[in-house]
C-alpha cells in the first residue's frame, strides 16, 4: 500500500489554509478572518479581496485578536484568528484560556510557522510546545494536518465543529498526497496495515514515516503508518487496534517530545496496552536557524531516523 502513495507536487500548507478559508467565505456567511499583521503569510488575500466585510486586521496586537474573536462569537461569528503558532499560543495563552476555551467559544485558532520547519527564523519563532500547551486546555479540539490538501479540508471542516479549534499548519512547501474526502475530524487516517511496528505521525512527518516504512518494508517488515492528525480527541480505537496487533511503536512529530502527540499515544497504550514506544521530535531542546531539511536531520526527525527507531522498538518487544 505505501508504493501506491506518491506525491502530486509539492505545496506549503499555509496555501492549504489560504485557499479553504476562501472557499468557506463563499458557502459560510459567518465565517470571520481576523489576522495579527500577518494576512500576507498566513495566505489570507483571496478572503481579503472578496469578503473585505469579513476580514478584521488588528495589527500587532494577538491578545486583542483572541478577545475579539471571543466576542464575535456571541452573536453567532464563527471567528479564525491567524499568526504565527508562537504568537498564536505562547504570546497569547491566558487569553486563550480565560476568554476562549473556559466558556468554550467557538473560535478557530490557526496557525502557521510551526515547528523547525520554519527555517532560517530561528529558535524565537520555532515553537515546539504549542501542541503541548493547546491539547492541555479542557474542551479544545487540536489539528495537525499533513499535507496541503488536507491542511484546506481541515481548515473548511472546523466550522461545522462546535468548540474552540487549533489548527496547526507550516511555511515550506510539502508533498501533497492526500484527498480532502479522507479527512475525518477525530478519525486517523491509514497509509498502510502491519503487523511488526505502528508508526504514528503528524504534520510534515506523516511523509516521513510514509518514506521511513517505505524502507522497513524493503527490510522484510510489516509496518503500520498512521497519520494522527486529529491529537485531541484522540482516536484510541485506531490506536488500541494497532498496538495490539504489532506490540510496538514509534511516534513522530514535529514537537517536543514532551507534551505532545507521542505523550497522547503512550497515555493511551499505558491504560490499556502497554508496549514499547520510540519518540521522534524533539528532546527538551529550541530549535536553531537553518533550512527545514538541515534541521529536521539535525533534530532527529529525518526518514532515517524513523527507521532506526522503529527497528529499536521491533528490537525492545522481541528482548
Amino acid at each position: 500500500m505505501l508504493k501506491e502513495i506518491v506525491s502530486s507536487g509539492n505545496k506549503d500548507t499555509r496555501s492549504g489554509f489560504g485557499d479553504g478559508i476562501a472557499e468557506l467565505g463563499r458557502t459560510n456567511p459567518n465565517v470571520v478572518a481576523l489576522t495579527a499583521d500577518l494576512a500576507g503569510s498566513l495566505k489570507l488575500n483571496q478572503f481579503m479581496k472578496e469578503f473585505p466585510e469579513r476580514f478584521i486586521q488588528v495589527g500587532i496586537a494577538e491578545a486583542n485578536m483572541m478577545g475579539i474573536a471571543a466576542g464575535l462569537t456571541i452573536g453567532g461569528k464563527i471567528p479564525y484568528t491567524t499568526t504565527f503558532a508562537n504568537f498564536s499560543t505562547g504570546r497569547v495563552y491566558d487569553q486563550i484560556r480565560q476568554s476562549i476555551a473556559y466558556s468554550g467559544k467557538n473560535v478557530k485558532i490557526c496557525a502557521s510557522h510551526a515547528g523547525v520547519t520554519l527555517g532560517e527564523d530561528g529558535a524565537t519563532h520555532q515553537i515546539l510546545e504549542d501542541i503541548g500547551l493547546m491539547k492541555m486546555l479542557p474542551g479544545m479540539t487540536v489539528i495537525v494536518p499533513c499535507d496541503y490538501a488536507q491542511t484546506k479540508a481541515a481548515t473548511i471542516a472546523i466550522a461545522d465543529h462546535q468548540g474552540p479549534v487549533y489548527l496547526r499548519f507550516g511555511r515550506p512547501a510539502w508533498p501533497i498526497f492526500t484527498k480532502a474526502e479522507d479527512f475525518v475530524i477525530g478519525k486517523a487516517q491509514y497509509f498502510s496495515e502491519g503487523t511488526d511496528v505502528s508508526i504514528f505521525a503528524c504534520g510534515h512527518l506523516v511523509w516521513n514515516a510514509i518514506q521511513a516504512g517505505l524502507q522497513l518494508e524493503e527490510k522484510g517488515y510489516s509496518v503500520e503508518v498512521i497519520n494522527i492528525h486529529t491529537i485531541k480527541p484522540l482516536d484510541e480505537e485506531a490506536v488500541i487496534n494497532s498496538i495490539k496487533k504489532t506490540k510496538c511503536a514509534v511516534t513522530a512529530e514535529e514537537h517536543n517530545i514532551i507534551g505532545g502527540m507521542g505523550d497522547m499515544i503512550a497515555q493511551c497504550a499505558s491504560r490499556h496496552f502497554p508496549i514499547p514506544i520510540e519518540y521522534i521530535g524533539t528532546k527538551d531542546t529550541f530549535g536553531e536557524s537553518g533550512t527545514p531539511a538541515q534541521l529536521l536531520k539535525k533534530y532527529g526527525m529525518d526518514v532515517s531516523d524513523i527507521v532506526e527507531a522503529a527497528e529499536k522498538a521491533i528490537g525492545r518487544k522481541q528482548s
